[in-house]
């Protein structure tokens, strides 16, 4: 991504700064699809990284600003950590390579990518067909598709063939995997339904698991919490999990699904 051209937009547009708080508000999809792409044997993202704002203040008193991607994301609920990928325009203060750790108010976009799944033509109808493989398709990029908008169509055309990706409709911003075909991926991940079985079977052979806690003071039923997952809560609360276990900054797994809106699992945290 670093060897992509830059596209300047105004950091004070209302529109762009509209675009880094519905980044936020979302970031929960692109942290579910990527909690999952890291349990996958054969990865299935082609691009997955966070804008995030960086500030430093010159000597003169001027505060300098610059959006930059990072990525090897981590999310614990409340902090946003990764690796900067892109190399500052004029700041001195951070470099390529540097481990960030941010809040979540900190970022201003996601953006994944995933390669669509096409039917490969069979018999004679390979002679026919065109073997081109499908641009990954992005999902997220809010504030990519704000600039996108001011653009040309042939400035569309030359931004979209530098990234290479199919960002599809500035107008219509995708935020989960095949969600216009399969809109029931907007409540939960199908690798979660997927692998109920898988689950429930691996907590029965490893009980202690359910019981673990991590160096933020987290249960797996915390993690699956956070990243959204409803048949995996329910399962984990099926074999046992606490559910008033708090986490080093004092939450529970009902506290993260409410503070990250987590419509679904709000009320089986509450209930069961």
């Amino acid at each position: 991504m670093e060897e992509n051209p830059i596209f300047w937009a105004d950091g004070d547009d209302p529109q762009m700064i509209e675009a880094y708080k519905k980044a936020q508000e979302t970031f929960k999809y692109f942290w579910r699809e990527q909690s999952w792409e890291y349990r996958r044997i054969i990865p299935g993202l082609n691009v997955s990284c966070v804008k995030a704002l960086f500030s430093d203040t010159t000597e003169t008193g001027e505060t300098i600003v610059e959006h930059m991607w990072i990525n090897d994301i981590g999310f614990d609920g409340e902090r946003v950590t990764g690796y900067l990928i892109n190399e500052p325009n004029t700041l001195k203060n951070v470099q390529v390579g540097d481990y960030i750790d941010i809040p979540l108010t900190g970022i201003s976009d996601w953006l994944f990518a995933i390669t669509p799944n096409v039917k490969k033509p069979k018999g004679l109808s390979k002679l026919f067909s065109s073997s081109t493989e499908p641009l990954p398709k992005a999902y997220g990029g809010f504030t990519i598709q704000k600039m996108r908008s001011d653009m040309s169509a042939s400035e569309r055309k030359d931004h979209d063939n530098a990234w290479q990706l199919d960002f599809g409709d500035f107008n219509n911003i995708l935020m989960v995997n095949n969600q216009e075909e399969e809109p029931e991926n907007l409540v939960e991940h199908p690798m979660s339904r997927n692998m109920k079985d898988d689950f429930a079977k691996f907590l029965q052979e490893y009980p202690d698991e359910i019981k673990l806690i991590d160096d933020n003071g987290q249960t797996l039923l915390h993690r699956e919490t956070i990243a959204g997952n409803l048949t995996t809560v329910q399962t984990a609360l099926e074999a046992g999990a606490d559910k008033t276990v708090q986490s080093k900054v004092g939450k529970t797994a009902l506290d993260y699904a409410k503070q990250l809106n987590w419509e679904h699992l709000i009320p089986v945290l509450e209930n069961y």
